[in-house]
């Protein structure tokens, strides 16, 4: 007959509990752990959303010392200093916005003067317009019996916006203050940025510093490639609409075509819209047919800019689908805002390297579903809207 099995300390452990296994000597500290790292994570969420503010200035001005890293490459290596190249860089930029902006402000007052000036001749031209089209006897008499209560509506807003003047200065303020310290990162992240390199690299082995520094050599030259080829782009886009819109007589040619250059190719995706709306809508005023013949350049340019400046401009810069590309704008705005749109293209073409540098590819089988059919060529003895093959 066999013998029952002997108890173990354990079992007679539980027994004497009534039967209860004892806890496991690793759990408290599994509970702790895992309350620890619950804690952190909020923790470190918490700090990211108040810290949300300061992370993106820092992005901004690592992406425009980037940018203007090439320059002061360019100007360190004929003998400047870095600081001074990197000054002389961040000057240039400020006057090209403060012209910008300049120019802009003086055409929107001149704009708001002559709207001003003009505004009973439009109340005639709209009232005639609206009782013709509509069979209706409105009257200047009918029409200004109701601005009391527009007046009323306005005053009320205006008193509101006023009891709101703090905050708006305090914004104002703020606004400054972000910019001033963009600046201030931009400037020591070039001027020091083979200080900070070095500093970066002293905390990784030498395999990991060659691959640091490589990923940074593709981001620089991604970055400044993107934005000197749109500021060349720019320069072809405001000289060639300068001359079309002097050649109409449209006011304010200068203005209008430093407008599309900077606005159509800085603001991606929307800026083309918002570029080309505003000398349509300025030559509107001079007549109906200077308007049409300034839309029909727009868009004659728009042809010629993305099938032969663009895509010779950009070969080298930014290599990228506009699919893809109108993608990344899309998720950099969802992510980040309006810095994010401006900041998509060149992170994602970093990105693109990347992994072009490290993802393996294949020979793709012959199917029916991959078969490319190349273009036909372009046709001889007219103007090719579409390229064909080189």
């Amino acid at each position: 007959m066999a013998q029952p099995p002997h108890d173990t300390p354990a079992d007679a452990l539980a027994q004497a509990q009534g039967g209860r296994a004892p806890m496991p000597p690793w759990l408290p500290r599994a509970f702790v752990l895992a309350m620890a790292t619950v804690v952190l994570f909020g923790a470190g969420l918490w700090m990211l959303q108040q810290l949300r503010s300061l992370l993106l200035l820092l992005l901004t001005s690592l992406f425009l010392a980037f940018a203007i890293e090439p320059a002061v490459n360019w100007l360190a290596a004929r003998g400047w200093r870095r600081g001074l190249a990197t000054g002389a860089m961040l000057l240039l930029i400020g006057v090209c916005a403060a012209v910008f902006f300049g120019v802009l402000g003086s055409l929107l007052v001149t704009q708001s003067t002559n709207l001003v000036n003009g505004f009973p001749g439009y109340v005639d031209k709209i009232i005639a317009w609206v009782n013709d089209t509509f069979g209706t006897r409105l009257s200047e008499r009918s029409l200004f019996r109701r601005l009391p209560t527009l007046t009323g509506e306005l005053s009320k807003h205006l008193s509101g916006l006023a009891g709101n003047a703090w905050g708006i200065g305090a914004t104002a303020l703020g606004v400054v203050f972000q910019g001033l310290g963009m600046i201030l990162f931009t400037f020591y992240l070039s001027a020091q940025g083979p200080q900070f390199r070095r500093g970066v690299c002293s905390l990784l082995p030498p395999h990991r510093q060659r691959q640091v520094l490589w990923a940074w050599e593709i981001a620089i030259a991604k970055t400044g490639g993107y934005i000197y080829s749109r500021a060349l782009l720019a320069l072809f886009s405001g000289v060639a609409h300068y001359l079309a819109l002097s050649l109409l007589d449209v006011p304010f040619a200068l203005t209008l075509a430093l407008w599309v250059g900077v606005v159509s190719q800085f603001i991606p995706t929307v800026g083309t819209y918002l570029a080309g709306a505003v000398p349509v809508l300025i030559a509107l005023a001079e007549g109906p047919v200077t308007a049409l013949w300034i839309l029909l350049f727009i868009l004659a340019y728009q042809q010629l800019e993305n099938y032969l400046l663009q895509p010779r401009v950009t070969a080298r810069t930014l290599d990228m689908h506009p699919a893809v590309a109108f993608g990344a704008v899309l998720a950099g705005t969802a992510l980040v805002g309006p810095i994010g749109a401006l900041l998509a293209l060149p992170v994602w073409a970093s990105i693109q390297s990347f992994l072009g540098a490290y993802v393996r590819r294949y020979d793709v089988e012959d199917h029916p579903l991959t078969e490319v059919t190349p273009p036909p060529p372009a046709p001889r003895g007219r103007f090719p809207f579409t390229r064909g093959p080189r």
